[in-house]
């Protein structure tokens, strides 16, 4: 269970912060301000459209271009190609793209928002935080090594932006590279202590390590941190799993499923030990539940099951 959005999410509120320092149209500013209270109510369209409005004030297109708010209205500012031929007026305008990307990424556009990203990147090759965005969509995308390449970017524009670092940990953790991991993550933890995905990550990796007591420990963390951190109620209650604290993991799972009810794999795995507590009837609904929200797990539900039935039998 990834917490990818989580860090796009922290990067809006960095780069929000840099809209001060630009010498903008008065116009843009506000369209980009209102973008970013769109966004932090959850309006991710108006979000999109007052983003548009701002890149389009603050950017003066080729002159063999259509007319730009035609462009404007078909939401098509962002193409690669398009991004080639701008000419810009403000470095404000590559944070506007960034911006524009994030809202993209989390409406699940991540071709979209990696045309905004490339745009911003154009414009301000210094942007890390483009970088950083950019490499998570990449991540999403299971393209491992763009994902890679820009997260060490981002590292080398900015070696303090404690977030590249744990998304590179979290990239790791698919190839096991455990070392390479806590390293990043240590890095991660001096440079924002406070960071709960840093701890989450870092459950991970002891859940990767066997080592359960210590990925409690580390999700304990995470949720003091962040208490609404659904992902990191997941991974401690999987390890609670693990060394049969079946009624505490129930209980974080629960809490999980409050906080976003649509967690397929969370659903599995109260399931499972509902299961093990002989509560069938009350483990079935969660499978349907499960495999409602997501049918291609089917194959991995039913193999799950059968392991829990097994180990079921073997303790009676």
């Amino acid at each position: 269970m990834r917490y990818s959005r989580l860090t796009v999410l922290t990067i809006l509120l960095v780069i929000s912060c840099l809209v001060a320092q630009a010498q903008t149209p008065a116009d843009a500013k506000k369209y980009f301000q209102q973008g970013a209270k769109n966004f932090a109510e959850g309006n991710l369209g108006v979000a999109f459209e007052n983003y548009s409005r701002a890149i389009e004030i603050s950017l003066r297109l080729d002159s063999r271009k259509s007319d730009p708010l035609d462009r404007l209205k078909s939401n098509n500012l962002a193409t690669s190609s398009e991004a080639e031929r701008v000419t810009v007026i403000d470095p404000f305008t590559a944070i506007a793209y960034t911006n524009r990307g994030i809202v993209r990424h989390q409406q699940n556009d991540f071709d979209g928002a990696i045309a905004d990203f490339n745009a911003a990147i154009r414009i301000n090759p210094g942007l890390a935080e483009a970088y950083l965005a950019r490499g998570v969509a990449y991540r999403v995308k299971e393209e491992r090594e763009k994902a890679l390449a820009d997260f060490n970017r981002t590292i080398a524009i900015n070696s303090h932006l404690a977030e590249a670092y744990v998304d590179r940990a979290e990239l790791r953790l698919d190839s096991r590279d455990f070392d390479a991991v806590l390293e990043d993550l240590n890095t991660a933890m001096k440079l924002n202590p406070r960071l709960a995905e840093s701890y989450y990550v870092l459950g991970h990796a002891r859940l990767g390590k066997n080592e359960y007591e210590a990925a409690i420990a580390a999700f304990d963390q995470a949720v003091q941190l962040k208490p609404q951190m659904a992902s990191a109620l997941h991974g401690r209650g999987t390890a609670r799993m693990k060394i049969g604290q079946l009624d505490q993991a129930i209980a974080d799972f629960d809490r999980a499923l409050e906080i976003n009810s649509r967690l397929p794999n969370t659903y599995m795995n109260r399931g499972l030990a509902l299961l093990l507590k002989h509560e069938d009837a009350r483990a079935q609904k969660d499978f349907d539940a499960c495999l409602e929200i997501n049918p291609a797990l089917k194959a991995e539900l039913a193999n799950r099951v059968e392991l829990a039935k097994t180990l079921r039998s073997a303790k009676r």
